[in-house]
């Protein structure tokens, strides 16, 4: 069998519905297991409409319901030709009416908890599996019964072993040639039954899971670009869709700001021995990434990728010159405050490292201001070159800082891996530091 997940573009009203479809029916000999993002901005909207009940504005939560509900109902209407099934128009009222529950109740506390917000942000998914599922005349699966989780509501921590279990009973039994098995990306479950998400873009993470957990062939993940590109087109409008990729180069892309994948969708195929194909909803015979164990590229530099905004900041204490320990003590303090590390550069008497802009640096600052000095710089953006070559080609690093000429690069570090190379400007650099390495470095070797 084969997994096909589809984002919230590839769903985003009946033409792009019908679209899908007629991709899952071409998947019939593989059975295929459909996984759906919710259509559009859905999700958007559901944080919306949550954040207005959480401020007592109850009128403006339900105004942001009764929007959705008819957005739905009209895309239902569309794929139906007004004759919308009476099961199919049962569980949208239900799902509605549950949405405008959890509204009010949230409204009436002035309280939008992490477990409230899981279960509201979850109606996108079950909204648009219900209607596609319908659509197809496939059987739908709640994907909380499958897709078990701790209970970290907002970024659930899924339980490969507790789902293998669970898709043996409530997936593999509905699987086959010529059928269509529907659920939802994003969303799992405790061991309670209470709703969790995987946190945004976690659709991918479900497939990947899915695909896992049931010895998928391949899971295929379908979305509006042509495969991972070498840089981001917006950014680098003659960026090339790349062949394949290897895990180790897809999850560097992905963990430095490539928009494609979800960074830990790789992990479960990882494990699995399953590729991934990353391909264009809208062009179902254009070009297409794989992206398998087994492949080696062989090349310096495959894809640039970025992130930002990020802070650095620069610890420095004479204490460090011929000292042991310091490093211990100062990545305590970022153990203890719950804050994650990127990138990290070392001299003799201070270590620069970047974390995420959106980090409380007041608490962290006062414990490291203990035994050094701090020096902060926002408004950077890190920029990945990645390659499995990239280590042992001579002469890159010249030719990067050759390409980058008069942008200024703050900080440098090499992966542990070896495959990746990061730079360090200022964030209005970034756009043109893409550029100019896309021409140099990537546009040459392809």
């Amino acid at each position: 069998m084969i997994v096909l997940k589809f984002g919230g573009s590839s769903v985003a009203d009946a033409a792009c519905m019908r679209q899908v479809a007629s991709l899952a029916e071409a998947a019939h000999p593989k059975a295929p297991l459909v996984v759906l993002s919710a259509m559009g901005k859905t999700t958007n909207g559901l944080f919306e409409a949550a954040k207005a009940a959480e401020a007592g504005d109850l009128a403006e939560a339900m105004a942001r319901q009764r929007t959705l509900m008819a957005f739905h109902r009209k895309a239902a209407d569309d794929l139906f030709d007004g004759a919308v099934p009476d099961a199919l128009d049962i569980a949208l009222t239900d799902l509605f009416g549950e949405l405008e529950l959890l509204l009010r109740g949230v409204a009436l506390l002035r309280e939008l908890s992490p477990r409230s917000m899981d279960a509201i942000a979850s109606l996108g998914e079950r909204l648009s599996t219900r209607i596609f599922a319908a659509y197809v005349k496939g059987a739908w699966v709640d994907a909380r019964t499958v897709l078990r989780t701790d209970a970290l509501f907002g970024e659930a921590v899924p339980q490969p072993e507790a789902i293998r279990t669970l898709a043996a009973v409530h997936l593999k039994p509905l699987l086959g040639p010529d059928r269509v098995v529907v659920t939802q990306g994003y969303v799992g479950a405790t061991e309670d039954g209470l709703t969790t998400t995987l946190g945004r873009g976690g659709s991918d993470y479900s497939a990947a899971l899915f695909g896992a957990a049931l010895g998928a062939e391949e899971v295929q993940i379908w979305t509006d670009v042509e495969g991972v590109l070498t840089c981001d087109p917006r950014v680098v409008p003659e960026a090339l869709p790349i062949p394949d990729l290897s895990f180790a180069e897809a999850a560097e892309l992905a963990a430095f700001g490539a928009k494609v994948l979800h960074p830990a969708t790789i992990q479960p195929a990882v494990e699995a021995g399953i590729p991934v194909t990353v391909r264009h909803t809208q062009k179902p015979g254009g070009r297409f990434t794989t992206i398998s164990a087994e492949v080696r590229t062989g090349r310096p530099i495959t894809a640039l990728a970025s992130r930002n905004p990020v802070t650095v900041l620069t610890v420095s204490s004479t204490r460090m010159l011929a000292q042991s320990g310091f490093l211990a003590r100062l990545f305590e303090v970022f153990g203890r405050r719950g804050v994650s590390v990127d990138l990290v550069a070392t001299a003799e008497v201070s270590v620069s490292l970047t974390v995420e802009a959106e980090v409380s640096l007041k608490s962290l600052i006062q414990d490291l201001s203990v035994f050094a000095t701090v020096e902060v710089n926002e408004g950077r953006a890190i920029i990945a070159a990645v390659g499995e070559r990239l280590k042992s080609t001579p002469g890159l690093g010249a030719q990067l800082l050759t390409a980058l000429g008069d942008i200024n690069v703050e900080m440098i570090s090499m992966g542990a891996n070896e495959i990746n190379l990061s730079l360090v400007v200022k964030q209005e650099h970034t756009a043109e530091a893409l550029r100019r390495m896309h021409r140099v470095l990537v546009g040459g070797t392809l």
